[in-house]
């Protein structure tokens, strides 16, 4: 991936995209940490946490957007590499608390030592130190995305029987880490995370530089997938979408392509779970659950598949809402808006929001030129001729 590749992937919708990102990265940290508190312009520490969750559902909005808009893969268990890496990064936050736990162990988290663990899991060996925790962080999720899409594209599971597949995973997997016999905090799942590299937590300025990582990690995420889809590769993964038959029987390989992009796609869901739980501050097995899965197509749906900047905007605007709607009267409805919302926007707006406004543009763009023919012939005296009768 050269930056030459990256630039000419770059369209001006992209571009201004990525230039709020950075600035957002910069500036609220920034305005957080120097501003006086109380000033207008100053962004309390809740806001930061809260954007910055908002930031990271904007990563797994695209990882979503690059294997479905863009390949036809509707996966309803992505909410399961999105959890996978978040309880990679749990894992190693539980294991930076040591002694100041409640119970004082400098080896067993708090859970353990209640459920009478003897010894640490081999589960958790290496999670003491960040580097072997950020490598789970990938690892993990890609090789479960690996093994479970070599298993079903090489049997050629397609369509709506994937996605069964996909959303039965996830709630595999949600029962399985609700056993406290895992290992895994059980329904309670991790929390109480005390430091990260050393810095705690809940202090500010960790805030403000885990919001800036987000902010920069949705910026590499979203390059990483226009470099993929302006490429040759993303020429080849359209037509498969569109005629996976035919791409077939032209010579391609289509599992392995569709492999490919599946585990991408469930490496970068991860790295959006492991920024996630630090400024959340708990990670549980309801993370797995299939409907958080189903709410992450829909921000997709309702941005704008296949566009990459409306999965982003989508999931901001329907976490935005989601934020504003249940903290007052309209809580107990908020599921029946959002299917709503969904429903209207398949109706009305089949393209989502930045599809539709990306499609009004260009029929626009190919009425100016021929409004201008028009005129430009009427100003000279030119009409067309009249058949004879």
């Amino acid at each position: 991936m050269t930056p030459h590749m990256l630039t000419r992937s770059l369209d001006r919708g992209a571009a201004i995209f990525l230039m709020i990102v950075a600035a957002c990265g910069i500036l609220i940290p920034l305005s957080n940490l120097l501003l006086p508190e109380g000033s207008a312009l100053q962004v309390p520490t809740y806001l930061v946490a809260l954007w910055g969750k908002y930031v990271c559902y904007a990563i797994l909005a695209l990882s979503i957007d690059l294997i479905w808009g863009y390949c036809g893969i509707l996966s309803l268990g992505h909410g399961a590499f999105f959890a996978l890496g978040g309880y990679a990064m749990g894992m190693y936050l539980m294991r930076q608390i040591g002694t100041r736990g409640v119970y004082g162990n400098p080896v067993l988290p708090d859970f353990m030592v209640f459920l009478n663990y003897s010894k640490l899991p081999w589960t958790w060996y290496g999670f003491d130190m960040f580097w072997f925790a950020a490598l789970m962080v990938l690892l993990v999720p890609g090789l479960l995305a690996f093994c479970f899409g070599w298993l079903a594209f090489r049997s050629r599971v397609t369509g709506v029987y994937l996605s069964i597949i996909t959303q039965a995973m996830t709630y595999a997997l949600l029962l399985a880490f609700f056993r406290n016999d895992f290992g895994f905090g059980g329904n309670n799942g991790l929390t109480d995370f005390k430091d990260i590299l050393g810095f705690n937590v809940q202090a500010e300025g960790t805030r403000a530089a885990l919001f800036a990582l987000s902010c920069l990690a949705l910026i590499l995420s979203f390059l990483i997938c226009r470099s993929v889809v302006s490429s040759k590769l993303g020429k080849v993964l359209i037509a498969i979408r569109d005629a996976e038959s035919r791409s077939r029987f032209l010579g391609y390989r289509v599992e392995s392509y569709k492999l490919f992009v599946f585990t991408l796609s469930a490496c970068m869901a991860g790295v959006a779970g492991a920024l996630y739980v630090p400024q959340v501050g708990i990670i549980n097995p309801s993370e797995f659950a299939p409907g958080n899965s189903i709410e992450a197509v829909i921000w997709v749906a309702v941005g704008g598949r296949g566009t990459l900047v409306g999965a982003a905007l989508g999931a901001i605007v329907v976490n935005y809402a989601k934020t504003f709607f249940t903290s007052g009267v309209l809580a107990p409805y908020w599921l029946f808006m959002l299917g709503a919302l969904f429903i209207l926007v398949t109706l009305l707006l089949p393209k989502g929001i930045v599809g539709s406004f990306n499609a009004w543009r260009e029929q626009a763009r190919e009425r100016r030129p021929a409004a201008t023919t028009a005129s430009a012939a009427a100003e000279d005296g030119i009409t067309e001729p009249k058949m004879a009768e």
